[in-house]
């Protein structure tokens, strides 16, 4: 038999919780992205994967120190679709890697996924898809996958690693922590779920919804499109809940406040632009928070220009613009013949190598 031993809080050091990209994914854990097939799981993820490489900018402002990232696959082809994607968004695909399964598979309970985090130092592994590596273990058994979901859990503790694992949507509809494929006990497993889903304000937009989150309040939901002429875009915040994006459905622009303040936008800059801080005014005068008037300018892809010290803001009909925020920022695609513009309504000037703007990419 072997001697018990008890351990007491008092000499356990607390420790701040890290974070890849906070509050989404937390380093030293495991974390979910899950949605049906099509939806831009694996795409959304490599731009994340990109920006990791490159220690580029995420929704909401943070950095990342350029690090390596490890992307494991089992759906798509590394050649003819993983590493056209990964340029196309901008990677440094010397700091991806990936195991080489050609000669044995892997699975959740191979030691090769942690000697290769240490070999490769890397900050970020994916899994993609889950179920194709629990090495023959029943998915939807609480038994078989208990202790491959602990396993991977200690891998990422010990690491100091963020273990992402992409996962498919089941068709049983009901609450949002039972429509993950298999067991419940990989969605106990994650600190954090991000799901994806299709919205039917636009065919090419997605959105993501932070529906589990044990570390942190949950983040603000996001959107981004995939559009295949504009190509992948974060495109800011998003008024969705978990619900609607499970039901395939947003709020009705006619009844939502994003949509009451598009229009309220719209009917302002109809006879021509305006200066910003007129507009902030008004919209505070009929009672519209800042962070929705946000929204709804980038979501508009109000374009803000500066003159004499002074921002204007303006809606030319026929314009295709689109907004991309981060943090204080609106990055532009501008039209045709124009030069890409950066510019921040506080003043500050930032170079174009600051963000990337990211082009076209398949959904995965």
């Amino acid at each position: 038999m072997e001697d018990l031993k008890i351990i007491t809080m008092r000499d356990i050091e607390a420790e701040a919780v890290d974070w890849l990209w906070k509050p989404y994914l937390p380093l030293g854990k495991i974390s979910i992205v899950q949605g049906d097939p099509g939806d831009g799981k694996t795409t959304m993820m490599l731009a994340v994967a990109a920006a990791v490489t490159m220690g580029g900018v995420l929704p909401g402002g943070g950095t990342t120190v350029p690090a390596s990232v490890i992307f494991q696959t089992a759906e798509d082809g590394l050649a003819d679709t993983i590493k056209p994607r990964l340029e196309q968004l901008g990677a440094d695909c010397g700091r991806v890697y990936v195991i080489d399964e050609s000669e044995t598979a892997l699975s959740l309970a191979d030691e090769r996924i942690e000697q290769a985090i240490i070999k490769m130092n890397a900050r970020l592994f994916i899994l993609d898809p889950l179920q194709a590596y629990l090495g023959g273990a029943d998915m939807h058994s609480a038994g078989g996958i208990r202790p491959l979901m602990k396993s991977l859990g200690a891998i990422a503790e010990r690491t100091g690693c963020a273990i992402v694992t992409i996962g498919h949507l089941n068709k049983k509809g009901g609450k949002a922590q039972y429509r993950g494929l298999g067991s419940i006990d990989i969605f106990a497993a994650a600190r954090s779920v991000l799901t994806i889903g299709k919205i039917d304000v636009d065919e090419n937009m997605r959105a993501l919804v932070h529906n589990k989150s044990n570390l942190a309040p949950p983040g603000v939901p996001l959107a981004f499109g995939l559009d295949p002429a504009g190509g992948f875009t974060w495109l800011g915040e998003y008024d969705i809940s978990i619900d609607e994006l499970l039901a395939g459905r947003s709020n009705s622009p006619a009844e939502s406040r994003l949509g009451q303040t598009m229009q309220f936008i719209k009917d302002e800059l109809a006879a021509g632009e305006v200066a910003s801080s007129e507009m902030m005014d008004r919209a505070a005068g009929a009672g519209i928070p800042k962070m929705t008037l946000d929204r709804a300018k980038q979501t508009l892809g109000v374009k803000s220009v500066k003159r004499q010290n002074q921002w204007f803001w303006s809606l030319k009909e026929g314009q295709d613009i689109q907004g991309i925020h981060a943090g204080n920022l609106n990055i532009l695609n501008t039209l045709p013949g124009e030069q890409t513009a950066i510019v921040s309504e506080d003043g500050q000037d930032f170079p174009v190598t600051s963000l990337t703007i990211f082009p076209a990419a398949e959904a995965g």
